[in-house]
């Protein structure tokens, strides 16, 4: 009988109340182990994988951010209506690690389909100047700007996500959405400050203040972004980011790592997506992560942007309300201590 998305639900149900109710009798020696999702399947609705029915989605993969990674693939698995056409794309920066990185996914999500590619830090690393927080500083974090590089060329599309976020609807509608001539499809928020991401000196320089001239440009959060990689490639987009980079490294015209390259570049210009795709800043801001509450509307996808992630706030026994709704997607394996007591 095929598995139906009752069918699915269930069997996350039951494998959540197990892995809640007995503690793991096996950890790794490795410095982060995770429990085995389990299986996904397609039902009798879904249509057969091949590229017309294939959803791509790329997300990084680091030591930092591995848990936050695994348990956003697991949410988007447990909700997709046809889990088994996903495919993933993973992003790292180490050589060394790499190998380790694949047998901790094949291990947690067996049946995944997944390619891994390795991202040149040599590629950013001269153009990085510092920010506000040291995470925005990492060369991963400006991956997202190369995936038209490292994506093959037979992938038209592909979905965006950043490592801490869960997705809670079927990612079918997020991917199906209609980009018409935009290259990038993601929440806008208008009624932001858009003075704030960028300094004194960029808005009292006429040559780079007028780049926002008539574009009735909108503040984006670059973690959740539709893109059309063909469009992409066609109009050189990365080497117009790389271009602001330089820019920023001679003259400092913004302080948030690699968010304000692509306003420069995208903003006014971006195909409208519902926000409900985006409940962006549940981390917090930048400097304290305080608890925040989710904004007005319906949610598709919660997103811990922002310094405080809800795995260190779990782990420090201090969460925000919010966090409980990530915790079920959490296959992180606490290892018992050898000082206490079994």
């Amino acid at each position: 009988m095929q598995p139906t998305r009752v069918t699915r639900a269930l069997a996350f149900f039951f494998f959540f109340s197990a892995a809640v109710c007995f503690p793991p009798t096996l950890c790794s020696d490795q410095v982060q182990s995770f429990r085995e999702a389990p299986a996904f399947r397609n039902g009798r609705e879904c249509p057969p994988r091949q590229t017309s029915s294939v959803i791509h989605i790329a997300m990084t993969l680091d030591a930092t951010y591995l848990r936050g990674s695994i348990a956003g693939v697991f949410s988007v698995l447990q909700h997709a209506s046809c889990p088994e056409n996903v495919v993933f794309h993973f992003v790292t920066t180490t050589h060394r690690r790499r190998q380790e990185l694949r047998r901790i996914i094949i291990s947690t999500f067996p049946y995944l389909n997944f390619h891994i590619y390795h991202f040149d830090s040599n590629l950013v690393r001269g153009k990085i100047s510092y920010s506000i927080r040291r995470a925005l500083d990492q060369p991963l974090n400006y991956a997202r700007m190369y995936l038209a590089d490292l994506v093959p060329a037979t992938a038209q599309r592909i979905i965006y996500f950043d490592s801490d976020l869960i997705v809670v609807d079927d990612v079918a509608k997020l991917w199906n959405i209609d980009l018409g001539d935009h290259v990038l499809g993601a929440p806008e928020y208008c009624h932001a400050n858009f003075t704030n991401y960028f300094t004194h000196r960029f808005w009292s320089n006429p040559a780079y203040a007028s780049s926002f001239k008539g574009r009735g440009a909108c503040y984006f959060n670059t973690g959740v972004m539709v893109i059309d990689l063909w469009k992409w490639r066609e109009g050189r987009y990365t080497e117009k980011l790389e271009n602001w980079m330089r820019i920023q490294k001679r003259s400092r015209i913004y302080e948030l790592g690699s968010l304000p390259p692509f306003l420069l570049v995208f903003a006014g210009n971006v195909e409208r997506v519902e926000h409900r795709w985006n409940q962006h800043g549940l981390g917090g801001d930048n400097v304290e992560g305080l608890c925040r509450d989710l904004h007005p509307g319906p949610v598709s996808l919660l997103h811990w942007s922002g310094k405080g992630k809800p795995w260190l706030r779990i782990d420090a026994k201090k969460p925000c309300p919010l966090d409980s709704l990530w915790a079920p997607y959490d296959l992180f394996r606490h290892c018992p201590s050898p000082f206490t007591d079994s």
